[in-house]
């Protein structure tokens, strides 16, 4: 075989070994959305995309709550205050801290009834997912906001204030630092 056959050889037999290592190489991770969107497909709602507003609004409560060092859904304010922007007609929030990846994460509010419910708002199409480390970085703080639009209130009308707006908190993982509240009863501290 000449100089060129030589050559020619090592091309194919280049492509040929690129080609197996993609196929052996494992499948691209699924997004967070697309894993939101996988369990509410299974559950008969829609999926949702990422949408840049509520992206801002969760990454606002994850530093937040990773600032303080405290999972609150009152971090940075009350819920409707901060999802107003989002020109939402339902939204729900679920926040959570413990675990660095989205996938163990989202198993927690799978696991958890309230979250759940949340995750399988009736058709959201808009989510919002962000994480934050504390101080120390040894703690990750998730949020998750998840909408959607304005349903029709009446024939052809639009309501102008939210039809719903809950929040969760999620079962941590381990205790947060400890405050001098022992009882908190609407909102107060016993």
């Amino acid at each position: 075989m000449g100089t060129r056959g030589t050559m020619m050889h090592r091309v194919v037999g280049g492509l040929i070994a690129g080609l197996l290592l993609l196929a052996a190489a494992p499948a691209m991770a699924e997004t967070p959305a697309e894993l939101i969107s996988s369990f509410r497909l299974k559950h008969g709602e829609v999926r949702v995309v990422r949408d840049s507003t509520l992206d801002r609004i969760a990454m606002d409560q994850a530093r937040a709550m990773a600032a303080k060092d405290d999972l609150s859904h009152d971090a940075l304010g009350p819920f409707n205050r901060r999802v107003a922007p989002a020109g939402a007609g339902r939204a729900a929030e679920n926040i959570a801290y413990g675990y660095d990846n989205f996938e163990k994460t989202l198993g927690q509010w799978i696991d958890s009834s309230g979250h759940r419910k949340n995750l399988l708002l009736h058709n959201a199409s808009r989510v919002g997912i962000a994480n934050a480390k504390n101080a120390s970085g040894k703690r990750t703080y998730w949020a998750m906001v998840i909408a959607g639009d304005y349903e029709p209130k009446g024939k052809g009308k639009k309501n102008k204030e939210p039809l719903v707006a809950v929040k969760r908190e999620a079962a941590p993982a381990s205790k947060p630092k400890s405050s001098n509240c022992h009882v908190k009863l609407l909102g107060l501290c016993i």
